[in-house]
């Protein structure tokens, strides 16, 4: 049974991703994916606040800067499975932009029940989905 509260709202606002170096994080995701450079704050101490998210997205990343043997998992956080689902409404537009960009797709463009897809690696080992949703996978 579902429980419903009156008035409250949440969301997921950030997810933190390991990532060698701020610049590399900012190369990635600003430069090739496009993504908007939301925030970019000197902490002190080597440390920054970067924040980069989709245009239009209510959830964006924190890109954190692995220090130490313990946070070198860089490209493992999803233990080798997709777990980063960047949704599309211009599949194939930025199927195309991306490849042009470098960014290396695992396989060719696919449809689906759900939609069209194609899975490819960011340049730290991170899988992730493109998907362009038909509107049966959240219905």
């Amino acid at each position: 049974m579902a429980v419903q509260s009156r008035g409250m709202s949440q969301h997921l606002a950030l997810v933190a991703i390991l990532v060698p170096s701020y610049q590399e994080g900012l190369d990635f995701f600003v430069g090739t994916l496009g993504f908007e450079l939301l925030e970019d704050t000197d902490l002190g101490h080597d440390k920054r606040w970067v924040r980069v998210a989709p245009r239009n997205a209510q959830t964006g990343f924190l890109l954190a800067r692995a220090i130490g043997v313990q946070q070198h998992h860089i490209g493992q956080q999803g233990g080798g499975r997709v777990w980063l689902f960047l949704h599309t409404n211009e599949f194939d537009a930025d199927y195309d932009r991306l490849t042009k960009a470098g960014v290396i797709f695992e396989e060719r463009p696919r449809n689906e029940s759900y939609g069209k897809v194609a899975v490819f690696r960011d340049p730290f080992g991170n899988r992730w989905d493109l998907l362009q949703l038909n509107g049966t996978l959240y219905d």
